[in-house]
């Protein structure tokens, strides 16, 4: 809620239903994640605002669809998006190896981004048309779409193998340990170009000799013996010099990060995607993922309390002030009390 004003309305009243309705009558976009029944009952159905507004962009977010029999089921992005979808068992680390839990809002984030796909489509339809509707996506949805290359495989008729253990993949397309304790993962699909880079990279040049690793067919009879190999290399030193020295011979790796190490990462600085908070507390936060050339982002600020603008709300929506305390007074609007 960074960036936005906050003007808190009890539903459940009619002044304050009111209030919502003639708020509707000149918005752009009304967002609901309301459940179904609730809709119905507070009159935020697309049947009940659409008609006060036809510019008005409806967008709607749901655990599962807007059709069929779980239209109207609560769900979570941990249930929806991540097990539902399939995504908890295909990352498990083994068939062996207990469902792990999602990180917190692992699947909320994506999903927000798709329905800001949705709504700014739709607003370009509306310069087309002069009409809004209804527009919407879901935490199943996402998950699918998330999970698109396995569950396309299976609907070709691709039948997936067990999960299977480390070192079966590949070895060059596996987990490394470093001498700091430190994991990354090597990703090198270009056998051809990339195993002599590796080799000179990591100084044992003596492996592209070696008559188990010579082509690709016989570093995939060897696995084993080249993961054993490279797992006594990369154990023998840090990240830190791994990474500078596979990075400057061009071989991709994609290091185990952990949550502290974007405050000092200067490719996280160089593209500001950890922004100060404009209060000048020196707090910053994560950038949303999406830039726009030649337009600057508003610097983030904190997200408001439950009603910290309502007046300021109805105040800029034409309310005067006798209005807003009638409102305020009988609980159709709150207010936060500092």
């Amino acid at each position: 809620n960074r960036n936005k004003d906050s003007l808190a309305l009890d539903l459940k009243h009619p002044d304050g239903s009111a209030v919502l309705q003639s708020l509707i009558r000149q918005a752009d976009v009304f967002i609901t994640n309301f459940p179904g029944p609730i809709r119905q009952r507070l009159g935020l159905t697309p049947e009940d605002l659409l008609p006060l507004n036809e510019r008005l962009i409806y967008a709607s977010l749901t655990p599962y669809g807007e059709d069929g029999p779980e239209r109207d089921n609560t769900g979570y992005d941990a249930t929806a998006w991540w097990a539902r979808s399939g995504m908890m068992d295909a990352v498990r680390a083994s068939a062996d190896t207990p469902p792990a839990f999602s990180v917190a809002g692992m699947g909320d984030h994506p999903t927000a981004v798709a329905l800001y796909g949705a709504i700014v489509s739709a607003l370009y339809r509306r310069l087309k048309t002069g009409k809004g509707g209804v527009v919407s996506t879901s935490l199943l949805a996402n998950g699918l779409w998330s999970m698109a290359s396995r569950i396309q495989g299976v609907m070709c008729g691709t039948e997936f193998p067990a999960i299977p253990h480390r070192g079966v993949r590949g070895a060059l397309t596996e987990f490394y340990r470093c001498r700091d304790g430190r994991w990354f993962m090597l990703a090198i699909l270009n056998q051809t170009r990339e195993w002599p880079l590796l080799v000179e990279a990591i100084g044992k040049p003596e492996l592209a000799a070696d008559p188990r690793f010579l082509t690709l067919e016989d570093r995939k009879a060897n696995n084993a013996d080249l993961l054993g190999a490279l797992e006594a290399v990369f154990i023998t030193n840090d990240w830190p010099d791994w990474k500078e020295k596979l990075n400057g011979a061009g071989i991709t790796t994609g290091a185990a990060a952990l949550p502290h190490d974007h405050l000092t990462c200067p490719q996280v600085a160089a593209n500001n995607m950890l922004p100060l908070f404009d209060d000048g507390s020196g707090l910053r936060t994560v950038d949303s993922p999406i830039h726009i050339g030649g337009e600057t982002k508003r610097a983030p600020s904190r997200a408001p309390d439950v009603g910290a603008h309502s007046r300021k709300v109805l105040a800029a929506f034409g309310y005067d002030t006798a209005e807003i305390d009638r409102l305020v007074n009988n609980g159709a609007v709150g207010l936060f009390n500092a």
